[in-house]
């Protein structure tokens, strides 16, 4: 653990294992792996569930893309995980810094796939084009949750949008060069039925794979936990997914987006 800390110190990086509390964080680190987050550590929005800090962030680091390739190469990763804060500030979305990471990821690690984890941009397609055209593997962009708790949860956010980039990048990459994917959080007050209804609207824009872990709460400052839920209900969310037409479903109490990513893809390409 302490190695991949003093990496991403010498490198001035982040990683969402740390910013966002991660309960996850012993067992990755203990693996030499990691997700990386770039544009900083501070969000310009202040989404009820998530422990990453808000406020005013700093300009983009132009070292940062470097950084995280040599680091990446350093830990000897296969399929690195890359995410950021959401940078509403930025007239790209900070788009332009996931390309450049994508770029030096290959360069440092041309075997290496990559993943990204990608904010909405604020619903603007030249940026979601600008990232897509540095070609990832794997395209994630969290649902999060149900359409109903949205104002509360997410309140800078619109599911509908959050589909239609999810749908944009199915119709620019009609192949499916890139796979698209998504995850919920369960716990927050949601069904089952609004739950499924989720899943629907995911195959619908042809997101085939599917994380859903527990929310847990950072603070007595975040949205409560309404249920912590059973296990058994997880993996009957899973076959139901998995009948629904979905790929992949990864679902449990402590899964998170990018938990055993490297696992999941290559299991998808067996």
């Amino acid at each position: 653990m302490n190695q991949i800390q003093a990496l991403l110190s010498k490198g001035q990086l982040h990683s969402v294992c740390e910013s966002a509390q991660c309960p996850n964080i012993g067992e990755c680190f203990a693996n030499k792996t990691c997700t990386f987050m770039i544009l900083g550590d501070i969000c310009t929005r202040n989404c009820a569930f998530c422990a990453v800090t808000h406020g005013k962030p700093c300009s983009p680091d132009p070292n940062e893309p470097e950084m995280v390739g040599l680091t990446a190469k350093q830990l000897g990763l296969k399929h690195v995980v890359v995410t950021s804060v959401t940078r509403d500030d930025l007239p790209d979305g900070g788009a332009g810094q996931f390309a450049a990471t994508i770029h030096a990821i290959r360069q440092e690690n041309p075997e290496a796939t990559v993943e990204v984890l990608i904010p909405d941009f604020g619903g603007q397609d030249a940026p979601l084009k600008q990232v897509i055209a540095a070609a990832p593997h794997v395209l994630n962009h969290n649902i999060e949750t149900v359409p109903r708790i949205y104002p509360t949860v997410r309140p800078g956010a619109r599911y509908e949008q959050s589909l239609q980039l999810l749908k944009n990048v199915a119709s620019i990459c009609p192949d499916e060069q890139i796979m698209t994917k998504s995850g919920l959080m369960l716990g927050l007050g949601e069904t089952q039925e609004e739950v499924i209804g989720v899943m629907i609207d995911l195959l619908k824009v042809g997101c085939k794979t599917l994380t859903l872990g527990q929310y847990l709460r950072p603070s007595s400052q975040h949205h409560p936990v309404v249920e912590y839920v059973h296990p058994d209900k997880f993996d009957e969310l899973s076959g139901i997914g998995e009948e629904l037409g979905f790929r992949q479903v990864v679902s449990g109490p402590l899964v998170r987006s990018s938990y055993h990513a490297a696992e999941s893809f290559a299991q998808l390409n067996a």
